[in-house]
This record gives structure tokens, C-alpha cells and sequence, in this order.
């Protein structure tokens, strides 16, 4: 069974390739003019074991904004696509993962019905580098769980350099995304009593 998506986002503001084998090798190929958020997507494809294939040119004169949202978007359709029905999968996960002095605690429901809940600690620095701002990691996944249609819950109790406080939730983001989307030899079938997610 094949569980790769495949999208294609094209706007005024940006056009967006987005491609996701969930039973990779963490093969990734990112490319959005936003440096920063590569290292994100990477971090992604890498420890969530997922080839990832990432082609973004938006209106980066503007800022960075519509590139780094279009993407997310994209990419929460194409992970919603690979999964297809969802049957045999373990659905529920959590990961926590330590970066340095940063510690950030992901758990995610594949459950069909998107909600965020996002915590950082405050006073964070409000750019990474010079073209991410730091307010766009909740808009990330903000935008990724509504296209991908699951609840996600995201907690860094801890941090202080802005850098591994964002890198830490992506990390942790793709281990629960990873244990979540794999196939369960004792699941028979959808993973709900209602018989649909």
C-alpha cells in the first residue's frame, strides 16, 4: 500500500509543491527561499522518517509570510492524502523532545477534525535569523492542522534561545507524527468507534 501524498498550491502570492511518502527513509529535498524554515522541514522529514520533497517561490520581496503559511498548507493536504482512510494506523502518539536547554512536548490525535492547542515561553526573540519571524511557528502549525485535519497539542514548558525552542517542536512534531501515522499490525480497520476519522 502506497501512502504518498502530492500537492499542488499555486496563488497570485506563491506556488507550492509539496510531496510525502510516510513510509520513507527520511529522504528530504526542501527548497522556500526562507532558510530557516528549510532547517524546520527538514527536521521533519528527517526524524518523522518521511521523504519529503518541498518546492516553494513566493512573493519574498513582500516577506516571507504568504511563503512560510502556503507551505504549511500544502504540506498538512499532502500528509492528510498519504494517510488516505487511515486504516491500521495507531492514531494517538506524543513525543518530548530535549534541545539542549529547550524541551518541547508534542501529542497528536490523527482524528480528522483539526484543533491547536500552542505554548511557548514568552519573551522569546522575534526573529530567527533574517527572514523568519518567530510569530509564524503557531501560524505553521496552525495552518498544517487545519489542511491535515488533526488535533495537536504543542507545550515547550522551557527554553531560552528562540532557535532550539522552535527546532525542538518540529523534532517532536515529526516523532509523534511518525508513531501516529504507522501501521499497527493489531489494528483491524479504522482506529474509532465511529468507523470513520
Amino acid at each position: 500500500m502506497s501512502r504518498i501524498g502530492r500537492v499542488e498550491r499555486g496563488t497570485k502570492e506563491t506556488t507550492v509543491l509539496v510531496e510525502i511518502d510516510l513510509d520513507g527513509t527520511g529522504v528530504v529535498d526542501v527548497s522556500t527561499g526562507v532558510g530557516f524554515y528549510d532547517h524546520m522541514l527538514a527536521q521533519l522529514g528527517k526524524h518523522g522518517s518521511f521523504d519529503l520533497t518541498v518546492k516553494t517561490t513566493g512573493d519574498l520581496h513582500i516577506d516571507s509570510h504568504h511563503t512560510i503559511e502556503d507551505t504549511a498548507i500544502a504540506l498538512g493536504a499532502a500528509f492528510k492524502q498519504a494517510l488516505g482512510d487511515k486504516s491500521g494506523i495507531r492514531r494517538f502518539a506524543d513525543a518530548s523532545i530535549p534541545l539542549d536547554e529547550a524541551l518541547a512536548q508534542v501529542t497528536v490525535d490523527l482524528s480528522g477534525r483539526p484543533y491547536l492547542v500552542h505554548t511557548e515561553p514568552e519573551g522569546m526573540a522575534p526573529m530567527i535569523g533574517p527572514e523568519y519571524d518567530t510569530t509564524m511557528t503557531r501560524h505553521i502549525f496552525e495552518s498544517f492542522v487545519a489542511s491535515a485535519s488533526i488535533c495537536l497539542h504543542i507545550h515547550v514548558p522551557y527554553g531560552r534561545n528562540a532557535h532550539h525552542i522552535v527546532e525542538a517542536q518540529f523534532k517532536a512534531l515529526a516523532r509523534a507524527l511518525r508513531y501516529a501515522s504507522e501501521l499497527d499490525p493489531r489494528v483491524h480497520g479504522i482506529p474509532s468507534t465511529k468507523g470513520a476519522l
